[in-house]
């Protein structure tokens, strides 16, 4: 008697779980871009200000993100409260307008963040300047340490 209710349960435990594990395998790539693309930015960033100031921004901007991320999560528990209290009292139809009003309330803030996300890539010179600029005031020099002499014939260390 016990036995197909047993069964029953493991039937569905097993499906839940087999279920959440084909959602997890489908977020795994997308967490491994995201650690490469953190990569590319921290790359980027120490090239264009500096080892201390690149891991200060990502720092900030990780701190950022998961303010932003606890605020809205906050604000949605909130609404998901006062909209059980809603539910029943109202009929169907007016949870679903809730729902689309609240996914359309989040759509400024992913305009936001991909706003943030641009302004850390901005340059402030442009490419051309930036270019020439990077060798130009750095010495030629041997291996042995040697300079070569200048335009004018007189080497670096006489004048």
């Amino acid at each position: 008697m016990f036995r197909g209710l047993i069964n029953d349960a493991k039937a569905a435990a097993g499906s839940l779980v087999g279920k959440y594990l084909v959602r997890a395998s489908v977020a795994v790539p997308f967490i491994v871009a995201a650690g490469f693309g953190v990569a590319a930015l921290t790359v980027s960033l120490v090239a264009s200000f500096g080892a201390l100031h690149a891991y200060m921004m990502l720092a900030g901007g990780f701190t950022l993100i998961g303010l932003l991320a606890a605020f809205v999560v906050s604000v949605k528990e909130q609404e998901e409260e006062v909209a059980e209290t809603k539910d029943e009292a109202n009929d169907t139809a007016s949870v679903a307008s809730n729902a689309a009003a609240q996914a359309a309330a989040q759509v400024p803030l992913a305009f936001i963040l991909l706003a943030i996300i641009r302004l850390l890539f901005w340059s402030t010179e442009s490419d051309a300047e930036a270019e020439t600029s990077k060798g130009a005031d750095l010495p030629v020099g041997k291996s042995n340490g040697a300079h070569r002499p200048a335009a004018n014939g007189l080497h670096p260390q006489a004048a």
